[in-house]
Parts: C-alpha cells; structure tokens; sequence
C-alpha cells in the first residue's frame, strides 16, 4: 500500500512508484519537429539519443535502429492526425528495480506528441528581454551536454524569467561564463564573427546549434567560432539569438541596457527555411 495525496491506495494503482524517471531523472530524451510528416534533422536526433544513452550506460535494444525511430514517432504523430506539423518528445528510461545502482539497465520509452501552429521556421517580431540567471550554475561536464530529464535548473531559471518579466534567462557555468539559454543555445554576433560558447563550457549538444553552425559557415564574410563568452561581452554584441529545433531561432531584443537588432537572425531563418524544404517538400 502507498500514501498517495492522503489517500492509502494499492501500490499497483500508481505506476510512478518504482519509474526510475521519476524516482532518480534515470532518463534521456529527444525532442523533435515534424513537418509534412517527415522528421527534421532525424539523423542528428538520433544518434545523439544513442550518444546519451551509452552515456548513462542504458542497454541498447538491437532493434532501436534510425529506421524504428522514426517509424515509432511517426506513426504516433499519424494516429493523433499531427502529420502536417507537430512536436514530438520520445523519453527513454531504464525499466524499474534497484535504488541508485539499476538491477539491470534495460530500457523503455514514451513517445508523446502535440500540434504545432506553424510549419517552417519564423522570427518573431516582439520584443525579447533577457538577464543572466545566478542561482544556481551549470557545471562543465559531458552529462550537461546531454538532454537528461534532471532539467531543475532549467525550471527554476524560468520560474526567475517569470517573476522578474523576463522572457529568458542566460545560464552561466561554474566558471562564470555564458552557457546557453534555458530553453536553448546562445549565439553572439561580434563585427562580422558569430560566436558560440563550446560544448566543453557545459552546453547543451543541440540540434539546431550544429545546424546554425553549419549554415553560417556558408555565408560570406561570415567568422564562425566556438569560444567562450563572459557576460560582459554580451553587451558588446551586435546581435543576440538563441536556437532550438521547435523554435528554430528566437532573437534577444534587448539583455540589461543594451537593444540589438535581429538582421542576421532573420537571414538565418530564411537560409533554414530553405534547408527544411530541401527535405520534407
């Protein structure tokens, strides 16, 4: 028996009681964008799953192939009628038993997805205010480069952002340099350089961040560097934007006294539009 809200109820009434996503954050995720029934950037989702999975020592099953990735998100995203576009999140736990040390390290999953408004990718025009959150800090290791489901200092960053008016909160790590934003990474536009902080400072290895990279790279008179920041160069900068693969990239309009523009944003925007396009039309 198990006391849950006051009332004394079976133990198998709840299947939270032994969820080692529950109990210890013993899980990954991956969370992905769907667009006419097509998964962007599935390759990359993927193998960072894999990647944080061996991480965290989870049992690879031998059928977890790319192929049965996207045939499991894809045929949730169907069923619900969310092929046009939609948001998908696949949270892979190790299976029940044992308390810090696992009984075994075999896995389950939970896929869960919703509608999105929009398709392709768009800047939003509305004004964007963020501050540094110093709290708590990210440490710099390879477990905070991986999508676990411990995301406690994400959630109360954003609880900071809302009592405070802020849109988002800037993330710093045990060093005091800028990490990434709470819902994504951080981009610096510096002259004619744009800057990211390393994935060694303790950011995330985000999708988008390497889709970014990877379109800057291709523009003209463009620096494309990974580097650390510290929160006095943010207000040097020309241009703030953080990136993530739902929203693809979100411009900062203004961190403490200083405003910036959005121009190399917005052409970024376009550069992925015409990259998602090239793959689901």
């Amino acid at each position: 028996m198990i006391n849950f809200n006051g009332t004394i109820v079976s133990q198998d009434a709840n299947i939270l009681t032994q969820n080692r996503a529950f109990l210890y954050g013993d899980a990954v995720f991956e969370t992905v964008k769907i667009i006419n029934n097509k998964i962007l950037f599935l390759e990359d989702h993927y193998f960072r799953l894999m990647s944080s999975m061996r991480v965290v020592r989870m049992e690879i099953p031998m059928n977890f192939t790319m192929e049965y990735f996207e045939e499991q998100i894809l045929s949730l995203v169907k069923n619900n009628s969310l092929d046009d576009s939609a948001r998908a999140r696949i949270t892979v736990y190790r299976n029940d038993g044992g308390y810090y040390l696992p009984q075994n390290n075999t896995i389950s999953f939970l896929i869960h997805a919703i509608a999105l408004e929009t398709t392709l990718y768009s800047i939003d025009q509305k004004e964007y205010e963020v501050d540094l959150y110093k709290d708590f800090y990210v440490t710099k290791q390879l477990l905070s480069s991986i999508k676990t489901t411990n995301r406690i200092i994400n959630i109360t960053g954003s609880i900071y952002a809302n009592e405070n008016g802020l849109d988002n909160c800037i993330l710093l790590n045990d060093s005091k340099n800028v990490v990434e934003a709470l819902q994504g990474n951080i981009f610096m536009l510096l002259g004619n350089k744009l800057i990211t902080p390393p994935v060694s400072e303790g950011c995330l290895n985000g999708v988008m961040r390497k889709q970014i990279l990877g379109l800057a790279k291709k523009i003209e008179n463009i620096e494309v560097v990974e580097e650390v920041i510290s929160p006095f160069d943010l207000q040097k900068a020309d241009e703030l934007f953080i990136t993530n693969v739902i929203k693809g990239i979100q411009p900062i309009t203004r961190y403490r006294k200083k405003e910036f523009v959005t121009k190399f944003a917005t052409k970024l925007v376009e550069k992925l539009n015409e990259a998602a396009v090239s793959v689901v039309y």
